[in-house]
């Protein structure tokens, strides 16, 4: 670590990523130039192949680069595919959830929160419920992997009811895609949004979404916005060769076009996903150890990040460890569950098991010296 890192990155994204990618955007290429356009071009053939593993399926599908952070993509896609008559089903089990009831609420959309405890997983059968109950829902929406505690949502199950039901079905799948295995045609899902900093380990700057051609062709028109109209994002990258309409977030595009070539280098999703296994096991058995218990039990637990309980100590301070683990070059996070006190630690990124024990390690010394100043 330099200057230039500080500290490893255990949180949800943005992560740490590899000198490889860092240096992939040290070029400056401009929007006009063909050779960008290339680029742009390549990544959104290898998004779509990395979302549909049918070859013959992958046809059916495009997508779409859009600047900003996850956050706007997301409200690119609610506020851009539900049509003016429409009305949205956002079944929640944490915070990111929750945001997208926040965006529907503010942009006017008719829409239902399907409310899960933050502990339990979204109910595919109160979906289909809900559906057969409101024949005027059009869309359904969810978040894959909710890092608010790091739950893994049953996608399949989701996906067979909505479908069942003849509806769209919307997919978070920001801290899922390129880290945990995901699947359009078998997940059913119509649109699936991630963006370039959190598995594929890239960058801020933007992020994408994976749609059925079908849904998207049929959205022209509907959009609240100028800026994330995702019909007219999508009309200008298929007409102008991967152009953005807009000022394109250059270096990002570049390090994640990297970061790609890196994805696939490490065996594609299913290489990835056994390192980031292998970095939450070690994670979790060392915290065991060390004392500390996990909020969800394992059968809920996504990879990508894991939320443990704080200790009932008198001499434990969140914030004392938090700013003790950064001095020794880790980065966590504090927790975002609303009932219980959490901190949470996250395993993607360009980390290993190895650095998985280096944190672990230091955890153990910083415990003694909170333990022996109490």
């Amino acid at each position: 670590m330099d200057d230039t890192t500080p500290y490893l990155l255990f949180t949800p994204g943005p992560l740490s990523t590899t000198p490889t990618v860092r240096q992939a955007m040290l070029r400056e290429l401009s929007t006009w130039d063909v050779e960008y356009q290339a680029v742009c071009q390549s990544i959104r053939r290898r998004l779509v192949d990395l979302a549909v593993g049918d070859h013959e399926a992958r046809s059916h599908y495009t997508s779409v680069l859009m600047q900003g952070s996850g956050t706007f993509v997301i409200e690119s896609v609610l506020g851009s595919v539900v049509p003016p008559d429409g009305r949205l089903l956002i079944a929640t089990n944490g915070a990111y959830g929750k945001r997208m009831t926040s965006i529907a609420a503010r942009l006017g959309l008719e829409h239902t929160e399907l409310l899960h405890r933050e502990v339990e997983r979204v109910d595919a059968g109160r979906i289909r419920d809900a559906l057969a109950d409101d024949p005027r829902i059009t869309h359904v929406a969810y978040v894959h992997c909710e890092t608010t505690t790091g739950i893994v949502n049953d996608a399949g199950a989701i996906g067979d009811v909505v479908a069942a039901a003849g509806r769209r079905l919307i997919v978070d799948a920001m801290s899922s895609f390129g880290g945990v295995p995901f699947d359009m045609v078998d997940f059913g899902a119509d649109y699936a949004v991630s963006s370039a900093n959190k598995c594929v380990q890239g960058v801020p700057g933007f992020g994408y979404v994976i749609a059925r051609r079908d849904s998207l062709a049929a959205t022209e028109g509907w959009a609240r916005s100028v800026s994330l109209d995702l019909y007219d994002q999508w009309r200008v990258s298929e007409a102008l060769d991967g152009k953005l309409r807009f000022t394109s977030p250059t270096h990002s595009v570049l390090g994640f076009d990297r970061a790609l070539d890196e994805l696939v280098a490490e065996g594609g999703v299913e290489g990835r996903n056994r390192r980031y296994e292998e970095n939450r096991r070690t994670l979790v058995t060392g915290m065991e150890e060390l004392g500390f218990r996990t909020l969800l039990p394992a059968e809920l637990q996504s990879p990508v990040i894991t939320t443990f309980l704080m200790p009932e100590e008198p001499s434990f301070s969140f914030e004392e460890f938090f700013l003790a683990l950064k001095s020794l070059g880790f980065m966590i996070y504090p927790g975002k569950v609303t009932d219980a006190d959490t901190f949470r630690i996250g395993t993607i990124g360009d980390i290993s098991p190895d650095d998985v024990a280096r944190l672990l390690a230091a955890i153990a010394d910083v415990r003694r010296d909170m333990g022996r100043a109490g």
